[in-house]
């Protein structure tokens, strides 16, 4: 377990705060705290927030977004009611996303930004996974590349970059990225560096871009942390998000 430092509040007779720097000793004085760690003493809340004996620590929040808690949804959007934006890790029971700080965009005097999915590992049972179906011949082009010949359209969704696996037991495998799907939408080119060649017969299905795909954050709750490495004085009032029922 993390050592912690905790702060005693008269008002509500308990220790609501917990600090995670650790010092040798504390003293509050002139409406300062004051401590001493390594026989230095530090004057805390006087510029370089966040920094406590020399090392930075990032501020985070946690909380949980849970509307209508028994019904799958997706959590599409988070605002933040703040003077400054955060960076956002997302998790719910059957997906994890993020948002990067530099995502958010000021709208109507909040910071808004859509919510990704993360890339990796790819999670084979969400809507980015789709059949194509059996491999009539697997051609190698030279090289790691190959060429999948299906023997029919294939359609016009699966496009370049999109990962082909195919079906093995005990797990589907994954084969590389497509490179390019010929004119007749027959024949797919792969790059299989990242695993084995499918043999002839394999039934092939194909995963897109779960980031750049991705309409958010699917599940029944979502909990999210907010994280700001800023060095000054940030405050946050407010976080929002739009969800909505999924509907498979």
């Amino acid at each position: 377990m993390s050592d912690y430092t905790i702060a005693y509040n008269s008002d509500v007779k308990g220790f609501p705060t917990f600090y995670s720097f650790v010092p040798d000793y504390m003293h509050g004085m002139n409406n300062h705290l004051y401590s001493f760690k390594g026989g230095n003493l530090y004057r805390h809340n006087v510029g370089g927030y966040g920094s406590y004996y020399g090392v930075n620590y990032p501020c985070s929040i946690t909380s949980v977004l849970n509307t209508s808690p028994t019904e799958v949804k997706v959590f599409k959007t988070l605002a933040l009611e703040s003077d400054d934006t955060w960076s956002a890790t997302l998790v719910s029971d059957l997906q994890t996303g993020i948002i990067d700080k530099d995502w958010f965009e000021d709208k109507e005097g909040s910071y808004f930004a859509f919510i990704r999915a993360n890339t990796a590992p790819a999670n084979l049972k969400m809507r980015s996974a789709n059949g194509i179906g059996a491999a009539v011949s697997v051609t190698n082009t030279g090289g790691t590349n190959y060429d999948i010949d299906f023997g029919f359209d294939v359609g016009t969704i699966i496009s370049v970059g999109d990962a082909i696996y195919f079906d093995s037991a005990p797990q589907p495998l994954l084969v590389g990225a497509v490179t390019l799907v010929s004119a007749n939408r027959q024949v797919v080119s792969v790059n299989a560096t990242a695993g084995p060649v499918p043999p002839p017969g394999s039934f092939i299905f194909y995963v897109k871009n779960q980031q750049a795909e991705s309409h958010g954050v699917l599940g029944y709750f979502c909990e999210f942390t907010l994280t700001n490495d800023s060095t000054q004085p940030v405050e946050l009032f407010h976080v929002e998000s739009s969800v909505f029922k999924s509907y498979p």
